[in-house]
């Protein structure tokens, strides 16, 4: 629950840089936080734990991503004939303790699942999969290959001192009780203390954290998901933000400062006779519309048109009548060609 996947090139070679060290010294552990998780529900002793995560996510992913490549690089040397290529492990122990849950199928064959957007890649990786996309979007499939890249060129003697700095990382292990721990206002104090999420990160939560597994795959599947796909994943999300400022203001008629958007969706939000499930219906119409003018996805020509001269003159401030003006010509109380001429108000006459 922590997010889609978002660390950097930078990230992943200062976690590279550490794990390399604690491998290569006198160092008995090296610490890389906290992960905070509550478990999804009940479970039998033959069952292996679902656990949701709170506060972790990136630093697991990434960690996930490293003990990937580096199976993947202990398979291509023995394929050349160098077998034993790191002491006490192999590929197929590395695959088996770190990546996969050997006696399940389907979701828990795999021990990291992410959200939509990147958990498809994240399963290509750990089947094997992987293909060499340079130019992937997906920060799963960059990080990956940066790892994979700097692991071809590692000595024999470099790839034990990443299997040992491996073994050295330290998490502090903070399990939540459901019936007792509000997950939700534990993720806001994470977040107050410096972590950086956004406020549509913190929207998303408040949204699903509170419902059972079922509803929250439900509601982000169909509504969500689609809305993370359209803003173009993590590469739009501060577009994903500014959405959410510009639909409080038209709801609300007053926006909220850049900084308090979680705060007023959550005060709009329980104002609201309406179910959480038909409030981010709406949400994701209004989204559909933002895209459209934003991205400049219309497919009416005439709205293309002026879309693009009020993105070129980058007239920002009036998304949120437009945004309005859009729900009125969806819903057929605008026609076309009153809608082109309200969003023409304001341009420069020769526009």
């Amino acid at each position: 629950m922590g997010g889609q996947y978002s660390w950097t090139h930078n990230q992943c070679e200062q976690l590279f840089k550490d794990i390399e060290r604690a491998g290569s010294t006198d160092l008995e552990a090296h610490f890389i936080g906290s992960v905070v998780y509550v478990e999804r529900g009940l479970y039998s002793h033959s069952d292996v734990p679902q656990l949701l995560v709170i506060d972790g996510q990136q630093r697991l992913t990434s960690a996930t991503l490293l003990i990937a490549a580096l199976t993947r690089e202990i398979l291509k040397r023995a394929d050349n004939g160098i077998a034993n290529v790191v002491d006490g492990t192999n590929a197929k122990k590395l695959k088996m303790y770190y990546l996969c849950n050997d006696a399940e199928d389907g979701d828990l064959f795999y021990k990291l699942i992410l959200t939509k957007a990147d958990d498809e890649a994240l399963r290509n990786i750990v089947d094997g999969k992987i293909m060499q996309d340079e130019d992937s979007a997906v920060r799963v499939i960059q990080n990956y290959l940066l790892f994979e890249r700097k692991l071809q060129s590692a000595s024999e003697k470099q790839l034990n001192q990443i299997y040992l700095g491996l073994q050295k990382l330290i998490i502090v292990d903070i399990a939540l009780d459901r019936e007792k721990d509000n997950p939700q206002l534990i993720f806001e104090s994470l977040n107050s203390t410096g972590l950086d999420l956004s406020q549509a990160d913190l929207i998303r939560n408040y949204v699903l954290m509170g419902l059972e597994p079922k509803q929250q795959n439900q509601l982000y599947n169909d509504h969500w998901y689609p809305m993370e796909s359209a803003f173009g994943h993590g590469e739009y999300s501060w577009l994903f933000n500014q959405f959410m400022r510009d639909y409080l203001t038209v709801k609300t008629g007053k926006p909220p400062r850049v900084g308090d958007v979680y705060e007023g969706f959550k005060k709009y939000a329980s104002s609201l006779e309406s179910n959480i499930s038909e409030v981010v219906a709406d949400v994701h119409l209004h989204a559909k519309f933002y895209i459209a003018i934003v991205r400049e996805l219309e497919t009416e020509p005439k709205l293309l048109e002026v879309f693009k001269d009020i993105n070129a003159y980058k007239v920002d401030v009036a998304y949120p009548l437009i945004l309005e003006l859009y729900h009125d010509y969806y819903f057929k109380i605008l026609t076309l060609d009153e809608f082109e001429q309200c969003c023409r108000y304001g341009l420069p006459r020769f526009c």
